[in-house]
């Protein structure tokens, strides 16, 4: 079980109930909209696009029906479970089936790659393996979860291996009867969500009833959602929250691990054919989106709201996808973790007045916070901290680590007693997060992003020791327009850790690097927090996470500058 009470601050705006489920919002639906479309998924065939629709009511019974298979099977409450399945209406039934019937879901990202993936399934320990028959390959193959996995089911293809088809357990045991729903502690296990591993090692990150619920009351309230609303649901984790929310979830034909590969023209002839109010997209496919649309001169006018999460878009994109947007809609950028989502938000309008401050060196503004979320900044510290206690918290405008309270935080890693130590700290019955990002709150009270704890560098080449930050220091040589991207490392020089600037030049640069690092020094003076910057790297092209395609894989520029120097 695991104790992650909510703060006190939070307390009068939750629920008194101590036991539930989040399908109780699948079975509402079902009852008062039953034949209103729930999921929608869309398929590329050789005769075109066609799309598979399920409504509320079938939704529910399906999920039923396979919930009660998985018990009768011998997956009991409790059981840990990997779902290894594509967005599809086998997701959403499996999905809703595992939490109806207490079973724990463990929900991996594919893109974060092989040995991630082991260690993931050895850290949690899995009972049971539900996957495509690709996923099931892979396991065999690669020797997933071989020391517990005692069931496999298989979807959408023949039984390997000594495992059951979907199919052939609901054959075997088909429900007649109304199945009863597991309403466990909300405070107990009801999911483990690995991170994507982007900056570091992957974790499991402990979801609980509470947590869910919390974040299904954000989306009704900060976003305002409303039972109705048509989503364009580009993440499969989002798009669950579509039903939850009585809005329908509209999945489009795309590798969610790779956005940076969809077709903009499917998904705008989904959110043409559906009229979608709702868009869920990441840095990097807004990117695509935007280019598509403006080499088109496309709009999308059904569209209430874009909300982009994962990774801070940039301004450019924001801006370029802007113009496919009517009426008061806007892109909300949401600030988070897997590990606490969401708990800032801007929008693109307010967004876009801050491209002064952010290109001067600013920091990237992810907005105010989150109602029933706290946030605030400590002192930069790679130590412990077992107790909060108010002193810690920094003065506006100061830079520090960015930790944030309230009831969609989780309260552990999965197995990962250090990882949670460093991550978390104790205050009275509830649990603060340490984000790992640095960032600042202005006199405003909006949070000001200055890039991972990780990424900063502690200099000690000048006679004065400085600390510079990664998306501060990168935005000031971003403004060169010889510059696709830059990144801030660290090497080592006679003994001393020095700031060092990789480039990525954009395709059109016309100057010699000796011109380009004259003007790229003239730029680090003019600021005093690039100041002391005068290591350039130009490197042929920065290794990126594929997902967000905005995430730089620091770390390994890092090795290869050392390598330059």
């Amino acid at each position: 079980m695991v104790n992650s009470k909510p703060s006190k601050r939070s307390i009068k705006k939750q629920t008194s109930a101590t036991k539930g489920n989040l399908c109780r919002h699948l079975v509402t639906a079902s009852q008062k909209i039953p034949n209103k479309l729930a999921v929608s998924v869309q398929q590329k065939t050789r005769n075109g696009l066609i799309y598979q629709e399920i409504d509320f009511k079938t939704l529910h019974q399906q999920s039923d029906d396979i919930a009660f298979a998985l018990s009768e099977f011998g997956l009991k409450p409790g059981t840990k479970a990997v779902l290894m399945v594509t967005p599809s209406i086998a997701f959403f039934n499996l999905t809703f089936a595992l939490f109806k019937a207490g079973i724990v879901p463990i929900l991996v990202d594919p893109g974060m790659g092989i040995k991630n993936l082991k260690q993931c399934f050895e850290e949690s320990q899995p009972e049971a393996f539900i996957g495509i028959p690709k996923a099931q390959l892979a396991r065999l193959l690669f020797a997933w979860g071989k020391q517990t996995i005692k069931h496999v089911i298989n979807v959408g293809g023949p039984a390997l291996a000594g495992g059951k088809q979907l199919t052939s357990l609901l054959k075997k045991y088909p429900r007649t009867s109304r199945f009863k729903m597991q309403e466990p502690l909300l405070d107990k296990l009801a999911a483990i969500l690995f991170t994507s591993g982007s900056t570091g090692t992957p974790k499991g990150v402990v979801y609980t009833h509470r947590m869910f619920e919390a974040q299904i009351k954000v989306l009704k309230h900060d976003y305002q959602i409303k039972p109705g609303e048509m989503d364009l649901a580009t993440f499969p984790l989002f798009s669950l929250f579509g039903p939850a929310l009585g809005m329908a979830s509209i999945v489009p034909d795309m590798d969610a691990s790779q956005p940076i590969k969809a077709n903009p023209d499917f998904i705008f002839a989904a959110i043409e054919k559906y009229q979608c109010t709702n868009l869920f997209a990441n840095p990097a496919l807004l990117e695509v989106l935007g280019q598509a649309g403006q080499s088109k001169q496309h709009s999308l006018p059904s569209l209430k709201r874009v909300i982009s999460a994962g990774a801070p878009a940039s301004l450019e994109a924001i801006n370029r996808f802007s113009e496919m947007l009517t009426g008061k809609a806007e892109i909300v950028n949401s600030y988070g973790a897997t590990e606490s989502l969401p708990i800032s938000k801007i929008g693109s309008t307010q967004m876009l007045k801050t491209t002064q401050i952010t290109e001067q060196g600013g920091g990237i503004c992810v907005g105010y916070t989150i109602d029933n979320v706290e946030i605030k900044i400590i002192k930069i510290d790679e130590a412990v901290i077992p107790e909060w206690y108010s002193e810690l918290t920094l003065p506006i405008f100061e830079i520090g680590e960015i930790v944030v309270k309230g009831p969609q935080v989780s309260a552990a890693y999965y197995r990962r007693e250090s990882a949670t130590e460093l991550a978390k700290i104790k205050d009275g019955d509830a649990i603060r997060h340490r984000m790992g990002d640095l960032g600042y709150i202005d006199d405003q009270g909006k949070l000001w992003m200055c890039g991972r704890k990780a990424h900063r560098v502690d200099a000690n080449h000048l006679q004065a020791n400085k600390t510079y930050y990664s998306i501060p220091c990168e935005r000031i040589f971003n403004t060169h327009n010889s510059i696709k991207r830059s990144a801030l490392v660290t090497v080592q020089r006679n003994g001393k850790s020095t700031p060092a600037i990789c480039i990525e030049m954009n395709k059109e640069n016309r100057l010699d690097n000796t011109r380009l690092f004259f003007e790229l020094q003239e730029l680090a003076d003019k600021h005093s927090h690039t100041q002391g910057i005068n290591l350039f790297y130009i490197h042929k092209k920065f290794p990126m996470d594929i997902r967000h395609n905005a995430k730089i894989f620091r770390e390994k520029l890092a090795v290869w500058a050392q390598q330059q120097s």
